[in-house]
């Protein structure tokens, strides 16, 4: 969508935004679906924004294979419609934000590889939304080792980190490492291009220094978990706002949870984020640790884009609330199909 002078092309996307918005799908809805069966919640689901996808599929699919395959083909179209309607202005921005993508599905291929996955089984949860469109996925799964789809991204942005640590990540049989130098390499660049002093710049840095925060607080806090040894600072990403490495490569060090937290509180004035260190001050799985942390991440970026109207944040904050959403409706029909209780379902979910 072109620039046309004036704030006109944002109050439309903003707008637009807030329609898209009231059809998310409501925490009591969710709920709802804790207590029905899995074609009840492929019922349910195909009378949503997801009925094209159901629909199209139906005759292909049945089950959680229909409902993966529904959730990822909706979440591609959605982030493609709204590159369409994203001003010129706001482009490089969302564009960049989307790479998080090429990071997933590379990762996904990756493993799934490892693992013997069969290629139609990989494709079914593949978001093509960054730089590596459809047809460039589907040629990575018909490559037939790990190291040949390495190989085959060598002139893409992640070929060269990928290509230093796929060795590791084979030979240990975990990606971990690897996944934390992608989104290293991807935030230093989103920060990058925030600061070329292109017009709403300042509030995209504003968005990377939350989430670099809150991800490296997501891996403290796993690293807490596993009673790790080594020097964390390998894990965490720098350029965070709120906490520096050496801020958390100290906390990292702190065996009381109590005065871990304590630790955090006295780095941030944030009254917001110390509720939410309050709530972190109770022992619990990470997974939970991991939903409060994204809920407040949710309603931070709901709050930023109501300030910055004319910005990118309506963008960004749609895009983050819709991609829960899938992972939502995931965790839902995955705990449904494995027969999970419905409490340990509702404990995954960002609602």
């Amino acid at each position: 969508m072109a620039d046309v002078g004036g704030p006109a092309p944002y109050i439309y996307v903003s707008t637009r935004m807030r329609v898209r918005k009231a059809k998310l799908i409501p925490r009591e809805e969710y709920l709802r679906m804790l207590n029905m069966s899995l074609p009840e919640i492929t019922r349910i689901i195909g009378e949503t924004e997801y009925k094209k996808e159901i629909d199209e599929l139906s005759s292909s699919f049945s089950g959680i294979n229909l409902i993966e395959v529904a959730l990822s083909w909706n979440l591609a179209k959605e982030y493609q419609e709204i590159l369409k309607i994203t001003p010129s202005g706001m482009m490089r921005f969302v564009q960049i934000y989307l790479r998080h993508w090429d990071i997933q599905n590379v990762l996904t291929i990756l493993r799934g590889k490892v693992q013997g996955m069969k290629p139609g089984k990989i494709k079914e949860v593949l978001i093509p939304a960054g730089e590596l469109d459809k047809n460039t996925l589907d040629h990575l799964l018909a490559e037939d080792s790990p190291e040949r789809i390495v190989d085959s991204l060598k002139d893409r942005s992640i070929g060269a980190v990928l290509a230093a640590g796929i060795n590791e990540a084979l030979e240990t049989g975990s990606f971990a490492n690897l996944e934390n130098e992608l989104y290293k390499q991807l935030y230093a660049r989103m920060i990058a291009e925030a600061k070329e002093g292109i017009k709403g710049g300042y509030e995209f840095l504003a968005y990377i220094q939350m989430a670099i925060d809150l991800k490296n607080l997501i891996n403290l806090f796993r690293f807490r978990a596993q009673n790790a040894g080594e020097d964390i600072r390998e894990l965490l990403i720098p350029g965070g706002k709120a906490f520096t490495v050496d801020d958390l490569q100290r906390m990292s060090t702190i065996e009381s949870l109590d005065e871990f937290i304590d630790a955090a509180r006295k780095k941030t004035r944030d009254p917001e984020l110390n509720a939410l260190f309050e709530e972190l001050g109770q022992k619990r799985p990470v997974h939970e640790v991991e939903v409060l942390v994204t809920k407040y991440q949710l309603k931070q970026m709901e709050r930023l884009s109501k300030l910055h109207v004319f910005s990118v944040f309506p963008i960004l904050a749609y895009l983050e609330m819709k991609k829960y959403e899938v992972i939502n409706l995931r965790a839902i029909a995955r705990g449904k199909e494995y027969g999970l209780p419905n409490e340990r379902i509702q404990g995954y979910l960002v609602i």
